[in-house]
């Protein structure tokens, strides 16, 4: 049998580049998990579902997504992740310097996959991805054909993915405003307003439950879709970059004039999907990102009890003195992404400090409250 590529196109150097990288990174993670606990080491995102990125340079196709895996280990994820933190952290940054790209783990075990609800991370897994240590056929089992039905993700999720991807569009606009961009920083800008794009499609199927493993099936179902308050043919001609940009991603040559009139066009865009996703979801008409972000429960899929710990450990008693107390800490990202990357003249302090929990005195400020809670919540 003919062994899954990484990628759509990419030259066979880059192939055999990424096959032996993951061998290697297979052969250290069982020098720290024993065999009798490795259930599996497994390559997901891009590169584990054959559509990786290559990066064309001089001619030579380089890679360019992370390296994102799911190590697999027998017993209690939250135990395991304490034993081999340290030792895993290490492997990452060894293994990031020698390959040259970001090389993640996420420890879990088969159990607690099994067990798991529904969610668009699990469904790209299932669907897509490749074997580094273990049997082939590990993720083949009945216990896990639940995660495979992507009209099955929940509609939480569309909302979670626009979260992450227009977060991305904010801290891109804080960059724009600065005098003049680094090369770091015009690439930051470019890769960010491209993930805006593929989710602003994305998370359109996803409301619709025709989303897919593939971008480029993705893109095929995107023309079918029909949505009578949105402008669609915008949205596929963004999302077919987003695609093309994915697959081929390329070093931006654009001004930075250019950068600014394509993340406001972007951003307009992301707030009337934004807006349709967010109506339905919520089951009533939002009017504009303020209004949006003064509304009701966000996360009413979620558990009040837990919700008011998760509160208690990231802010502390105080925490847990407003009316908010029983709401998931991730409905303040929502609200204040709303505000401040489409409606910053609602950015009122004041109420800042209250979504925050703390005091706000600025908008740099908020924005870095913001990353904060968004590192933990994204």
């Amino acid at each position: 049998m003919q062994k899954q590529r990484y990628t759509r196109d990419g030259s066979e150097a880059l192939e055999t580049m990424l096959a032996s990288s993951c061998e290697r990174i297979g052969e250290k993670v069982k020098e720290i998990v024993p065999d009798s606990q490795l259930e599996a080491l497994i390559l997901a995102g891009g590169y584990g579902r054959g559509e990786g990125g290559v990066f064309k340079e001089n001619e030579q196709d380089l890679p360019y997504n992370d390296l994102e895996f799911f190590l697999y280990i027998k017993g209690s994820p939250r135990l395991n992740e304490r034993k081999y933190h340290d030792a895993i952290h290490h492997l990452e940054h060894e293994m990031t310097e020698e390959v040259g790209i970001e090389v993640e783990f996420k420890i879990s075990s088969l159990r607690a996959l099994a067990s798991s609800e529904v969610n668009m991370f699990y469904y790209d897994l299932l669907c897509g991805h490749q074997v580094t240590v273990g049997d082939d056929a590990v993720l083949a089992g009945s216990e896990f054909t639940h995660h495979e039905d992507a009209s099955k993700i929940p509609l939480h999720e569309a909302t979670r993915l626009m979260m992450n991807r227009f977060s991305g569009l904010l801290f891109a606009k804080d960059l724009l405003q600065h005098d003049k961009l680094s090369k770091e920083d015009t690439d930051f800008v470019t890769r960010n307003i491209a993930k805006a794009q593929l989710a602003i499609g994305d998370a359109l199927l996803c409301a619709h439950g025709q989303y897919h493993w593939s971008c480029v099936q993705r893109h095929e179902n995107l023309k079918t879709l029909s949505a009578a308050d949105l402008p669609m043919q915008d949205i596929l001609t963004h999302h077919l970059v987003a695609v093309d940009f994915k697959l081929h991603p390329q070093l931006s040559t654009v001004s930075k004039e250019e950068l600014e009139a394509r993340h406001r066009e972007v951003s307009q865009l992301a707030w009337e999907v934004w807006r349709h996703i967010e109506s339905r979801r919520l089951e009533y008409q939002i009017s504009d990102p303020q209004s949006y972000s003064r509304a009701g429960d966000k996360c009413p899929e979620t558990f009040a009890l837990k919700n008011m710990l998760l509160r208690l450990r990231s802010f502390g008693p105080k925490g847990c003195l407003s009316g908010k107390v029983f709401r998931y800490p991730r409905e303040i990202l929502l609200n204040v992404l709303a505000v401040l990357l489409w409606q910053p003249s609602a950015a009122n302090l004041n109420w800042l400090s209250g979504q925050f929990c703390a005091p706000v005195g600025s908008a740099d400020q908020a924005l870095q409250a913001y990353k904060q809670l968004w590192q933990r919540y994204n």
